[in-house]
């Protein structure tokens, strides 16, 4: 906190804030109005000052690890090319160092020992109206390998979901502990399930801003990201061993306590980052032993909801440092790209390489299908449900640009051939367009070649369409967005059929391969983010893709196209995040204020 105020990236608001919604409200739009970070120091209920918007840019992420970012650049350089140590041993000179700092390290005692508290005495922020109650939004997860409890190397550090208060928990000795499919904690939950022993756990929050950045760091699975964070933040991590979970000594808050392995207890709903609600399942919980806290402590917290969040900045500084990378663990594939505004793993591009016999000149995608599995067999990248590739032989492809990106497949894909579906698969816990929790489907478009098309710039002239289905708007070249009737069931369905047999025997449409049946055409139009979020957060592969004069050869499904994605809410998603009204205008009326503050509001 003083290093942001001294560097004039911090805002203290001392007058009274609720941590029920009010605080939520003000993060998120101090956030998109690209404010600093905010010290509130009269939370009300509470004892402890709050802090959001810690990570309110890239630029103020880059400010928070200047010290140090430039160090684990270079390691990660020298991690791809070792030959680079000797070739230029000035620029690397630090090198070792970085790497001592990696090494996690105990300690029998830390500052976070030094008081304690009760579970109900913790900050009850709750962030929007249906949530299931109060949540930590900032949490660092520590699991110790049953089979190893020793082995620092070995513990799991993530950003798992933490409901401290609500539902049938008790509130001094319960805490949800939701993770989602693919995350480490599960390999050191199934170790204890097998062992037949319950897992001990710690939840800390606060201490180095490095430690929440590592716990959303996708590392390889076996290597644990308190090596990340020691770089990171330029020391090695402290860890308090005890008869408990390793404990990080240097957070401002620790819980402690323990997994049953075979229980669960309902958890959720929550507000969560593909911009809808989580509904509430079943989920493991923690039995809370001791809550400590260090002396002044501060908790951090941020806001998740539809894109852009304040994670959409760890997004961005995971990019920055994981880019280089991704060469190195995928062979072929030169860059990837989880589309923030599409909820991350809803919408996934990638850039591979055409090397497979090049003498023929290949006008169809060959290893790009090969890299496109390699893929979606890797860690979280696995969960993504559309995965568009191409190749860029001329380097010339900017994959954060996903308008250019998406033209640029748009240009050469052929929907006969360039569809490759993965049915009744695993797809991401938080998307509800699937069959069921963690069901789904997933779709590969890739596409190399020449371009077999111009992409239409406005809407085709004398475009007709079926009865009930209207107002065509351009969203961009080649992509037209159309409303629909409400979707009300499986007969809804039959919408999407209308649709493709009108389009079949119309002129003009080959400059238009993809439409998207929505709910409100203005809306999905109005903005690339909107159309990106509803489209790919509102549509499972399997069966909300169509188009016209489909074709099946060979257990192959394709169609000449345009390719239509019915992207209508359906009667089984979750709900979409509302602000409360009244909130709304409590913020508002602090807007009026005039004080440092108010001029993000």
């Amino acid at each position: 906190m003083e290093d942001l105020r001294a560097g004039g990236r911090l805002i203290t608001v001392d007058d009274e804030v609720d941590p029920t919604l009010e605080m939520a409200e003000i993060q998120r739009r101090v956030y998109l109005r690209g404010g600093p970070a905010i010290l509130f120091t009269n939370v009300r209920g509470c004892q402890f000052p709050m802090a959001s918007n810690l990570f309110a840019s890239l630029d103020q992420a880059r400010y928070l690890f200047r010290d140090t970012l430039e160090r684990v650049r270079r390691l990660i350089e020298v991690k791809l090319d070792p030959s680079a140590l000797p070739k230029s041993p000035m620029r690397y000179a630090g090198v070792p160092m970085t790497a001592l700092t990696m090494l996690p390290r105990f300690t029998r005692s830390g500052p976070v020992q030094a008081n304690r508290c009760r579970l109900s005495e913790l900050p009850a922020l709750k962030s929007w109206p249906m949530d299931g109650g109060s949540f930590v939004t900032l949490p660092q997860v520590l699991s110790a390998d049953p089979t190893a409890p020793e082995n620092l190397m070995r513990v799991n550090l993530g950003m798992y979901r933490v409901q401290l208060a609500g539902n049938d928990y008790d509130p001094e000795t319960q805490v949800g502990l939701h993770y989602q499919i693919h995350r480490g904690i599960g390999v050191h939950h199934r170790a204890a399930m097998d062992r037949n022993e319950s897992l001990p756990v710690a939840i800390t929050v606060g201490g180095s801003p490095a430690m929440s950045l590592a716990a959303v760091m996708p590392l390889p699975e076996g290597l644990t990201e308190l090596t990340f964070a020691g770089a990171l933040s330029g020391r090695r991590v402290r860890m308090m061993r005890g008869s408990h979970a390793p404990v990080y000594a240097d957070a401002d808050f620790a819980i402690v306590g323990t997994v049953d392995p075979t229980a669960t207890m309902p958890e959720g709903p929550f507000g969560d980052h593909l911009g809808y609600y989580s509904l509430q399942h079943p989920f493991p919980f923690m039995k809370v032993d001791h809550v400590w806290h260090r002396k002044d402590a501060i908790w951090p917290f941020t806001v998740v909801g539809r894109p852009p969040q304040e994670d959409t900045t760890f997004g961005q500084l995971i990019h920055e440092l994981t880019d280089p990378i991704i060469p190195t663990v995928i062979p072929g594939v030169k860059a990837v790209h989880a589309v923030d505004a599409a909820g991350v793993h809803p919408l996934l591009l990638a850039i591979g390489s055409e090397r497979y016999m090049p003498y023929l000149k290949a006008k169809e995608p060959q290893e790009l299908l090969t890299q496109a599995n390699a893929i979606l067999g890797n860690g979280q990248l696995s969960l993504a449900k559309y995965l568009w590739i191409t190749d860029d032989p001329d380097d010339s492809i900017k994959i954060h640009d996903i308008g250019n990106f998406m033209q640029h497949i748009l240009r050469r894909v052929d929907w006969r051939r360039d569809l490759h579906f993965h049915t009744k698969t695993t797809i991401d816990t938080l998307d509800y367009s699937g069959t069921g929790l963690n069901q789904g489907s997933k779709v590969v478009v890739a596409a190399t070649g020449q371009p077999i098309r111009e992409l239409a710039t406005e809407i085709p002239s004398g475009l007709s369409l079926p009865d009930g289905i209207s107002e065509p708007k351009l969203v961009m070249p080649g992509v037209i967005a159309v409303e629909g009737p409400k979707y009300s069931g499986d007969a809804s369905r039959e919408d999407v059929q209308r649709l493709t047999e009108h389009l079949a025997n119309q002129p003009n449409l080959e400059s238009v391969p993809l439409i998207t049946l929505c709910d409100d055409s203005e809306f999905a139009a109005a903005t690339l983010n909107n159309w990106l979020w509803l489209t790919f957060t509102r549509s499972n592969p399997a069966i909300d893709v169509d188009g016209v004069d489909v074709q099946v050869v060979d257990k192959h499904w394709g169609c000449r196209g345009p390719l239509i994605i019915d992207a209508r809410v359906k009667p089984h998603h979750a709900p979409p995040l509302v602000e409360d009204a009244d909130v709304t205008a409590k913020v508002d009326a602090r807007a009026s204020r005039g004080d440092e503050l108010a001029k993000y509001l």
